[in-house]
């Protein structure tokens, strides 16, 4: 066990856990966030997506040890309200199918759309490649990707 202190939605937390443990279970054992899902565990699927600076990373294979001083942000910290662009579009578009998805796909979405306000729809394809909807609901996903860029 050790001591970590992490910015995690823009509060300090302070856990004694294995420096070992994925990001994914400090998330929901250590701290009840969670939205962020288990998908693969392998991080292949993308359903544990969540951000680190701003940056999606998978949480599932993110050992808490590495993520220092950086910021943490899950899909309950990306807006208070569920007002986020992207989570607007997302319900304009209506997305979900069975949903189970839709927090790592709308937390990629998210950190591409900070970094490329208007993507096209190579970019989006590549952003959002590796997180998998196992409904299919990937022409509904670009859609309200492209949405939330106008918004």
């Amino acid at each position: 066990m050790a001591t970590f202190n992490l910015n995690i939605n823009g509060k300090n937390q302070q856990l004694d856990v294995d420096p070992a443990t994925p990001m994914l279970w400090v998330l929901r054992d250590h701290l009840n966030l969670v939205g962020t899902k288990y998908g693969c565990g392998i991080a292949q699927c993308g359903a544990c997506t969540i951000h680190l600076n701003d940056t999606a990373v998978r949480s599932c294979q993110l050992p808490v040890s590495a993520v220092g001083e950086q910021k943490v942000t899950t899909i309950e910290g990306l807006s208070e309200n569920g007002d986020h662009p992207v989570q607007k579009a997302w319900l304009e578009v209506d997305v979900p199918q069975c949903g189970y998805c839709q927090a790592g796909q709308i937390m990629s979405a998210a950190a591409l759309l900070k970094k490329t306000p208007k993507p096209t729809d190579d970019e989006i394809d590549g952003a959002m490649n590796g997180n998998i909807c196992r409904c299919g609901t990937y022409v509904r996903i670009k859609q309200a990707i492209k949405t939330a860029s106008t918004l």
